[in-house]
């Protein structure tokens, strides 16, 4: 109860005094009780989680050997291990796979692509090392030397436990599938290789088109070329503990996969080289979204395969920054289980060791 000291000093106020201050007081007080639980229910940032299984690495020793040719990119002769965990912080990216790209290493100088095939995975085992929970390694092959290519697989699983291999789809003019590799793919399948594809322009095909660079055509269907030459060789059936993990969402082969299954139909020895059909290898393979993370691009993919045959892979850095991969994703419409298989689970049961990621 106010006493009357506290009535009179009241009435002395001048009322638009007291107003004001009710109303200010009031104010403050429902912003308070507004935005205090507000702030408090802001989710935490969330924690990295994608796993990245097409992420380019340039060591040194490679821009060394490299620079000057066809294909290679500036954004790849600028490449620093900070620069790849700056962008894989800014997307969410908890582990990336690293592995050389364009313009490969093969030259046509076998003792040169053997050296710089080692350099590269033992720089590449050192940033693994390094960074144990935030890059992986698909070892450089020194193809097409079958014998060079088996002493590396060798030597990337045995002593620089590397997490799988990493191959172009040709090498000159020769393309996966090749009798001549069979060697390399029995010794892949006895090891149940995670094998990352990544495509390249051949020697046939590149400069076709005035003003039109081999990244925008000749990647995605030298791809196919791959995958149609592992398909109907029989290396998918006759390896088929080989993880293959194709590049750009297998390039133009989900868009032909019917003219490929009728194809594959009149084959000569079908029943030894595909007796389950082309399709049935198709939907066995795994494929990352790099370069084809849009509605268009993944169309033919998604009628070929379900969700858990696609893994997350940005092309960083020639392709720009990842976050643009994850935005694209997310606005193709993925249900929440599948973006988070094709962002992180898929690439987890073919590389468990990400699982701590």
């Amino acid at each position: 109860m106010r006493s009357a000291a506290g009535n009179s000093e009241r009435k002395g106020r001048p009322m638009a005094e007291l107003t004001r201050r009710h109303v200010v007081g009031g104010l403050t007080a429902a912003a308070a009780a507004t935005l205090t639980p507000a702030i408090a229910q802001q989710p935490a940032p969330a924690k990295p989680h994608r796993i990245d299984v097409h992420h380019h690495f340039s060591p040194p020793q490679w821009i060394a050997a490299v620079k000057g040719r066809e294909l290679l990119q500036r954004a790849n002769r600028e490449w620093t291990p900070a620069r790849s965990i700056e962008d894989m912080d800014k997307a969410g990216v908890a582990a990336a796979v690293v592995s050389v790209t364009n313009p490969g290493l093969w030259f046509g100088d076998k003792e040169a692509t053997r050296l710089i095939a080692r350099e590269c995975n033992e720089y590449g085992a050192k940033l693994v090392q390094d960074y144990p929970a935030r890059f992986g390694l698909f070892a450089a092959m020194p193809l097409p030397d079958i014998e060079a290519t088996l002493r590396e697989i060798e030597y990337a699983y045995d002593t620089l436990k590397a997490d799988g291999i990493h191959l172009f789809t040709s090498y000159g003019d020769i393309w996966l599938g090749n009798d001549a590799f069979v060697p390399v793919m029995a010794e892949l399948n006895r090891r149940k290789a995670v094998v990352h594809v990544h495509p390249t322009a051949a020697n046939c095909c590149k400069n076709l088109v005035p003003d039109v660079p081999p990244n925008i055509i000749e990647y995605g269907t030298d791809t196919t070329r791959a995958i149609v030459g592992v398909t109907f060789s029989g290396t998918s059936t006759r390896f088929p503990d080989i993880q293959f993990i194709w590049s750009h969402a297998g390039g133009t082969a989900p868009f032909l996969s019917g003219r490929i299954e009728r194809g594959a139909q009149n084959l000569k020895e079908r029943e030894q080289r595909l007796p389950n059909g082309a399709t049935h290898e198709l939907r066995r393979f795994h494929y990352d979204v790099a370069g084809a993370a849009t509605a268009t691009a993944l169309a033919s993919l998604l009628k070929l395969v379900s969700a858990d045959r696609i893994v997350f892979g940005t092309d960083f850095p020639p392709a720009g920054p990842s976050i643009d991969v994850v935005r694209s994703l997310a606005q193709i419409g993925f249900g929440e289980a599948d973006l988070q298989a094709i962002d992180r689970g898929n690439a987890i049961k073919l590389l468990p060791r990400f699982a701590a990621a």
